[in-house]
């Protein structure tokens, strides 16, 4: 199974940006998907994530009305939208999968994922 982000750069603050990640297998058809961050000498924290059916998805509190996570099914990509942007978003942003999940979850502790991608640099200037 392989995760393939892309979409990050550099944007000032207030703007947006779009990350998406790509799955490669049938792995996608049956996990749940989430983006975690990693900013410099900080621990990764969870962002987003998205249940197999698309129907629930959860937030990091410092995100919520800004940030919009989504999926394809059609075409094994889970998107994050991210707006409103400010320079303490500025971080690594790794997409992850969940190996086997149910329907409704969407997990949030970074133990819960099985693959990881290799991440996508994202820069905010003040």
């Amino acid at each position: 199974v392989q995760l393939q982000a892309s979409g990050g750069g550099w944007v000032q603050a207030g703007g947006s940006l779009r990350l998406s990640c790509a799955a490669s297998g049938r792995t996608f058809s049956r996990s749940a998907m989430g983006w975690f961050r990693q900013a410099p000498g900080k621990e990764r924290e969870f962002v987003a994530a998205v249940s197999l059916s698309g129907g629930t998805t959860n937030y990091v509190d410092s995100v919520k009305g800004r940030f919009t996570i989504s999926r394809d099914n059609a075409d094994n990509t889970v998107y994050l939208q991210m707006n409103s942007l400010k320079p303490e978003d500025t971080a690594v942003y790794y997409c992850a999968a969940v190996a086997r999940s149910t329907w409704y979850s969407a997990p949030q502790k970074a133990s819960d994922y099985d693959y990881w991608g290799q991440g996508t640099l994202v820069t905010v200037s003040s």
